[in-house]
């Protein structure tokens, strides 16, 4: 199987199992030098609609305070801005993502210890089910690898840390990864291990199965010519040593979204999409000082994103791609 699929374009691989079917000679390849498909606030499918959800405590002082008294008239903008992915995950993963940002917060008084994910306001899924939701997947992929990026941590007490840690641990058991140098498919698969969480608190350093923060590329541009040329530029000063990601995700200010008040993030994506796309085609992973590894954006399953990240991986293999008769 891996001889017939060698000779054909990997954005053709069966997306739910693209790793299981790549050719053998990407096996021994570290993951941190190859090209990975990522999702950027990934679980923004499910953001809570109640209107007595609050906006996160990350917003702006002007925002909460426009939300406090004008809801019915600043909440609808706050969703169409907030929401990142429409996919929930499994769908996400069935169509090749293999990492995932999440963003995990303890909503303001809550006397349970509860965690969510947030972006703009919090989810109604808790950090729990949806990790259970991903486990559940891998069960039945099981050379599939994610890696999973726990940050942007909102009012969690130490006490809380230690909670997660442990439902983390719970949740993946044997499959988790603890860290090591260049980590392979082939050694991944040889352990059973499937995945990565990349954690982004010091809490990380007294536990083997979490890896150290995964640096992530962020422009923080509005436009998609702008943020471009910000990854041209960090490109030219090296890419870091291990996994990190590159994220074309595109950031809207308050002003902007203000001033284009029938627009939303997803209009945003989508016209820019082929410009974005144009340049991830141009790009290459590897080990050079200029190679990318992971690529997230948002809305990624609305769009031929994953296969063409996927794909730039026939860069680290010496054939020439077959064209179909």
């Amino acid at each position: 199987m891996t001889s017939a699929i060698s000779q054909v374009s990997l954005s053709e691989l069966p997306m739910d199992n693209w790793m299981a079917n790549l050719p053998s000679a990407l096996w021994d390849t570290p993951l941190c030098y190859m090209a990975i498909p990522g999702s950027h606030n990934a679980i923004t499918y499910c953001l809570d609609k109640n209107d007595r959800s609050p906006v996160d405590l990350t917003q702006p002082d002007m925002l909460q305070k426009l939300d406090k008294y004008m809801k019915p008239i600043i909440r609808p903008f706050v969703y169409k801005w907030a929401i990142a992915q429409e996919s929930c995950i499994r769908e996400q993963l069935d169509c090749g993502v293999r990492y995932c940002d999440l963003r995990i917060a303890h909503r303001p008084n809550d006397s349970s210890n509860d965690l969510y994910f947030y972006h703009g306001v919090y989810t109604t899924m808790t950090v729990e089910k949806v990790l259970k939701e991903i486990r559940e997947w891998l069960d039945v992929h099981p050379k599939e690898v994610v890696i999973l990026s726990f940050s942007h941590f909102l009012d969690l007490n130490q006490e809380l840390h230690t909670l997660l840690v442990s439902t983390i641990k719970s949740v993946f058991d044997s499959k988790l990864c603890p860290r090591m140098d260049r980590v392979t498919l082939r050694t991944l698969w040889s352990q059973g291990h499937q995945v990565i969480v990349s954690y982004e608190d010091n809490i990380a350093n007294w536990h083997r199965e979490l890896w150290l923060h995964i640096p992530y590329w962020w422009a923080n541009k509005c436009k998609a010519e702008a943020l471009i040329e910000e990854f041209e530029r960090r490109k030219q000063n090296g890419r870091p040593g291990g996994f990190f990601v590159t994220g074309i995700n595109l950031t809207e200010d308050l002003k902007y979204i203000c001033s284009h008040p029938t627009e939303s993030l997803k209009d945003v994506v989508m016209s820019t999409n082929p410009m974005l796309l144009s340049w991830v085609k141009q790009q290459k992973p590897g080990s050079n000082t200029d190679s990318l590894n992971i690529i997230a954006g948002d809305f990624v399953t609305e769009s031929q994103f994953i296969p063409t990240v996927i794909a730039l991986n026939e860069n680290l293999l010496n054939r020439t791609i077959i064209p179909e008769p």
